[in-house]
């Protein structure tokens, strides 16, 4: 699927759902392209934003403030974030949305299917990323944690030490270690998981 982002300008960042793209501008708005269904592009309105996230069927954004906002399908509460506070990221999947607290807790919406945002738990968390249904999360000394739908070995990450950064695909997770070398976990039936030679990533 081709997007049409020719019009864009002063982006910042950007993410990518199963349908649509977000962008975050330089002044704090959003824009959006892609397949509308639910709303999920509907982010015209927004203002004082310092992050956005695409799930599958619904888009996050993250206001300056530590409050979230959100658009788009909400058959599974994915989008009940209105209450949040203190938020300094966000991640969003298939059908649920991560949030990341300043105290290094996590709080999550929407599906409880494969325990997919059973993060409750988790503290000294400084990195969140969503899969289609599983959450990983970096701790502060370098260590993952993972819940969901595991499959494929994707939250088989408890082993993993010295991480700087991970991201969560569909069915898999990367993780960059400090000296720039890269592992995973999970479906590698498309060779999506052989970065295991990679070096001096960063």
């Amino acid at each position: 699927m081709t997007y049409n982002t020719s019009s864009w300008n002063g982006i910042i960042a950007v993410s990518a759902g199963n349908t649509h793209l977000v962008g975050l501008k330089s002044d704090g708005t959003a824009v959006a392209v892609g397949q509308n269904d639910g709303g999920k592009c509907d982010v015209s309105g927004w203002s004082d934003l310092v992050a956005v996230a695409a799930g599958a069927r619904h888009t996050v954004g993250l206001k300056k403030d530590g409050t979230v906002v959100e658009v788009g399908r909400n058959d599974q509460n994915q989008c009940d974030v209105s209450g949040w506070t203190d938020i300094i990221a966000i991640a969003a999947g298939d059908a649920q949305t991560v949030g990341l607290k300043k105290d290094g807790t996590l709080v999550g919406a929407g599906s409880t299917d494969s325990e997919r945002i059973k993060v409750g738990q988790w503290s000294n968390i400084t990195m969140v990323s969503t899969g289609y249904a599983h959450t990983v999360g970096l701790k502060k000394d370098g260590t993952v944690v993972a819940t969901g739908w595991n499959k494929f070995g994707q939250c088989d990450v408890s082993a993993w030490q010295n991480i700087v950064a991970v991201d969560a695909g569909f069915d898999f997770t990367i993780g960059l270690r400090a000296d720039g070398t890269m592992v995973a976990a999970g479906n590698n039936t498309d060779s999506q998981c052989a970065v295991t030679a990679w070096t001096d990533i960063g």
